[in-house]
């Protein structure tokens, strides 16, 4: 069983910075593609920002570019999300997705292409 334990959410003001971590339990993390998801009150779960299986390319939805960076690190099981320069507007729940498919850049902003699942992290920025 596939597990996504999340961590580092929290409580911010508007401006500042919080750093996200994802840890994959099972299976060789470097054949996963990973992603960060994120679900406002009321709105639809949309793709923040993926990465391919080498951290080789990236994407991030046009919202947060220039203020979020995912990485990754697959000696460590690890994929990241530094988010600076927050706004109220990036107020959600996060979730990070796995998955060992073949995914490019082309798909890999949609949810169904994802298996796994993390449990989610809030994510509140105060104006």
């Amino acid at each position: 069983q596939v597990h996504l334990v999340e961590s580092g959410g929290g409580l911010v003001q508007a401006g500042g910075s919080l750093s996200l971590s994802c840890t994959v339990s099972e299976g060789d993390f470097s054949s996963y593609t990973m992603a960060w998801f994120r679900q406002a009150p009321g709105k639809e779960r949309e793709v923040v920002s993926g990465i391919t299986r080498t951290g080789g390319s990236t994407y991030s939805v046009p919202s947060v570019k220039g203020r979020f960076t995912m990485s990754r690190d697959n000696a460590k099981n690890t994929a990241y999300l530094q988010m600076n320069s927050l706004k109220p507007e990036d107020t959600a729940v996060y979730y990070c997705a796995a998955s060992r498919r073949i995914i490019t850049i082309a798909t890999i902003n949609q949810p169904h292409e994802y298996e796994y699942w993390g449990q989610g992290t809030q994510v509140t920025v105060s104006s």
